[in-house]
């Protein structure tokens, strides 16, 4: 009998990194895939993008509502209590083998409760990983506490999981799944991500992706209107924008992308680019500008800076085409001159990737098919002092 796997996904950004997972479970003949779609996936204000998944081919098993339309402490604390009950019900009806998640959203932290009670092993891609500018630093070892089954991006993050108290035999180090994303693409050329755009690049252009940082002191709307008016000080310059994420401050920090890009014809909006779009746009612009996780993990892949504002990802390994910047106007400036400068620019070529050169998708469906499952739901705290 095939094992049954039911991986969660809760929006474009996990999903574009599961989605050569989820093909690799589908053609392995020893294992079902199960699906469940959550979070900004099931919002048609930020795209509906369910709806990718199924263009894709696949089918979606079950679908757990859990954004309240509140992006304040109190509404993104009810869309929490919200998906846990909704992954309840879902898990409950399939039934699986193995719950597969990946990241630190709070959309993953509710289903990874929800498979710890109903006693559910649970797999994790990228734990280990920090990112102390966001509350999803937290939520992302709360999910590790609560997985049996770890997939990391590199050997400090697997120790990291380990010191977390994980068995080392249950932690497998097996690369950054946006390396082997990047990989699975077919790129597009420069006209053809214009027309796949229906924007016209510039003789500079920047893909600008920015998210609320929530532990942070300043507000969404400050750290937003500090950007675009560093954006706005350029000339001759494209601004390709995606939206923010489903936390605290997005729908500020959208309501400003729409006011900045109204009536101007160098620069637009994107729900939702896929990952073709959004690699045909890192291969084509000058540089990413935000604070992404893309810019530290799948950028330097295609050799561009990064220009990484604020605290959101400090934490994570980094490149050397990474320049870390504070987030006011001034110094965003400063950051994307640095960018632009031929020295810096002599540096790019030689630039690799700390999260692999690809690999992961096949190395993780071959433990979720053969791992023995006995027992492994009953976890014992590994002690570091013992290594």
């Amino acid at each position: 009998m095939s094992r049954k796997i039911c991986v969660i996904t809760s929006g474009r950004a996990d999903y574009g990194l599961l989605r050569g997972v989820m093909r690799g479970i589908n053609n392995d003949s020893d294992l079902k895939l199960q699906v469940i779609a959550a979070g900004s996936h099931l919002s048609m204000g930020l795209g509906a993008t369910y709806t990718t998944i199924e263009a894709d081919g696949f089918v979606i098993d079950k679908k757990v509502p859990s954004i309240t339309g509140d992006d304040s402490s109190l509404g993104i604390a009810q869309s929490m209590g919200l998906a846990i009950a909704g992954f309840a019900d879902a898990l409950a009806s399939l039934s699986p083998d193995i719950v597969l998640v990946l990241g630190d959203r709070y959309e993953i932290f509710s289903a990874a409760a929800a498979a710890l009670v109903a006693r559910m092993p649970v797999a994790h891609i990228h734990g280990g990983e920090l990112t102390l500018g966001a509350y999803d630093d937290a939520l992302r070892h709360c999910i590790t506490k609560m997985s049996h089954l770890h997939f990391v991006a590199t050997e400090s993050y697997k120790q990291r999981v380990i010191q977390l108290g994980e068995s080392p035999e249950a932690v497998f180090m097996v690369g950054g799944l946006g390396v082997d994303s990047i990989l699975q693409e077919p790129p597009l050329s420069r006209t053809e991500l214009e027309a796949a755009l229906d924007f016209t690049l510039g003789h500079r252009n920047l893909l600008i992706t920015f998210h609320p940082t929530t532990l942070s002191a300043e507000s969404a709307t400050e750290q937003i209107s500090q950007l675009l008016t560093a954006l706005d000080r350029l000339s001759d310059t494209h601004f390709i924008f995606t939206t923010p994420n489903a936390d605290n401050g997005g729908g500020e920090i959208l309501h400003q992308l729409e006011e900045f890009t109204q009536g101007k014809t160098h620069c637009k909006i994107y729900h939702y680019l896929g990952q073709q779009r959004y690699y045909a746009c890192l291969r084509h612009c000058d540089a990413i500008v935000g604070n992404s996780s893309s810019g530290i993990l799948e950028a330097p892949s295609f050799k561009i800076p990064t220009v990484n504002i604020g605290t959101r990802q400090e934490g994570r390994l980094r490149a050397g085409s990474i320049i870390d910047c504070e987030a006011t106007a001034d110094s965003i400036g400063a950051a994307l001159e640095l960018a632009y400068s031929q020295k810096f620019q002599s540096q790019l070529k030689e630039v690799k990737n700390p999260y692999g050169e690809g690999g992961a998708t096949p190395k993780i469906v071959e433990v979720l098919r053969d791992y023995p499952l006995h027992n492994i739901t009953s976890k014992q705290f590994f002690d570091w002092d013992s290594i």
